[in-house]
C-alpha cells in the first residue's frame, strides 16, 4: 500500500485517520518488528495491548525506530489468552491494576501517548455486580487522577460477552453510565464497532447519541472480526457518519486478517481511500 494512512484531509470537516493495532495485526512478525511493518504498510500511528514478554525499553525503542506515533495503549489486563479481561472490579486482584498504573503511565509518557484503555474485568455474580462496579469506579477515579497529572486520559470500553465472558460493561449505555459515575473529565469512552455490533447493533444511532464522549473508535467486521468488508457492517456508512458527527480522533484497526498476510488484508483500505478521493465518502445522514 502506498501513502500515509494518517494524512487524508476532508475539506470542511475532520479526516478519518487510521491506526494499526499491532497486537492483532502483523502477527506474521514478532511483536517488536510489527511497528516497522506498520510503517512500511503506510501507517503513521499504532495502538497496542499491554506488552507481554518484551522489555518496555525495547518497546519504546521499536516505536522510535519505526517513526510511528503510539496513540493508544492498554493497561495490563492479565493473561488474556487464558481469559483474563482486567482486574479493576475484582477486589482480590485490584492490586495488579493499581501496581500497573504508574508503570503504564511512565511508558505512555516515554511514547508521547495520551490515551490508555482500562479493561474493567468480569462480573463475578449478579449479586456482587453493584459492589464490583463501585470498586471499579473507585479504581478508575484513582487512576484518572494519576493520569491527569501527566495530561493523559483513561478510556473505558464495552466488549461483547460471546468471546469475553461475563464482562462487567457490555453495552454502550453501561459504559457511558459508568464513565459519568466516575466523575473525572479525563475518563472517556472507547467505542468498538465490532463489539457493539455483536451486542446491540444500531451503530450510527448510538454514535449520534454518544459521540461527544467518544475519544477513540475501533473497527473490525462482524461476526468474525475480520477486516471491514468481510462481514455485515457497512463501514463506508458508519465512518461517514463518524466524520459528519465531528469525530476528530483515530480509528484503530483491531481485526483478525482473513488473508495470509496483514498487508493483503489492507486492500480494503486502499480501495476505500482511492474510491473516495482520499477520504470517507460524504453521505447525507
Amino acid at each position: 500500500m502506498g501513502g500515509r494512512q494518517g494524512d487524508r484531509v476532508r475539506p470542511g470537516g475532520p479526516a478519518v485517520r487510521f491506526a494499526a493495532n499491532i497486537s492483532i495485526l502483523f502477527k506474521e512478525a514478532a511483536f517488536l518488528e510489527r511497528f516497522e511493518r506498520a510503517r512500511e504498510a503506510g501507517f503513521t500511528a499504532v495502538e497496542f495491548w499491554w506488552p507481554t514478554g518484551e522489555r518496555l525499553d525495547e518497546v519504546v525503542a521499536a516505536v522510535e525506530d519505526a517513526g510511528v506515533q503510539a496513540i493508544l495503549i492498554n493497561f495490563d489486563a492479565g493473561d488474556m489468552p487464558s481469559g483474563d479481561r482486567g482486574f479493576v472490579g475484582d477486589a482480590a486482584r485490584q492490586h495488579v491494576f493499581r501496581d500497573n498504573v504508574p508503570v503504564a503511565l511512565e511508558l505512555a509518557r516515554k511514547l508521547g501517548c495520551r490515551q490508555l484503555n482500562a479493561l474493567v474485568g468480569h462480573e463475578r455474580s449478579a449479586e456482587e455486580r453493584e459492589d464490583q462496579l463501585a470498586l471499579a469506579r473507585e479504581n478508575i477515579a484513582w487512576a484518572a487522577d494519576q493520569a491527569a497529572a501527566v495530561d493523559a486520559r483513561i478510556l473505558i470500553e464495552a466488549v461483547n460477552t460471546f468471546e469475553n465472558g461475563p464482562y462487567l460493561l457490555h453495552t454502550t449505555r453501561q459504559a457511558a453510565d459508568f464513565i459519568r459515575s466516575v466523575g473525572r473529565p479525563n475518563v472517556k469512552l472507547q467505542y468498538d464497532a465490532y463489539h457493539m455490533q455483536r451486542m446491540e447493533g444500531n451503530l450510527v444511532a448510538t454514535l449520534r447519541e454518544h459521540c461527544g464522549h467518544i475519544a477513540h473508535f475501533q473497527a473490525a467486521d462482524s461476526p468474525d472480526r475480520g477486516e471491514p468488508g468481510t462481514g455485515e457492517i457497512n463501514y463506508p456508512y458508519v465512518l461517514g457518519a463518524l466524520e459528519q458527527l465531528g469525530y476528530d480522533g483515530w480509528v484503530g484497526l483491531e481485526y483478525n486478517p482473513t488473508t495470509p498476510t496483514t498487508e493483503e488484508s489492507l486492500r480494503w483500505l486502499d480501495r476505500h481511500v482511492r474510491s473516495n478521493g482520499g477520504r470517507v465518502k460524504d453521505l447525507a445522514l
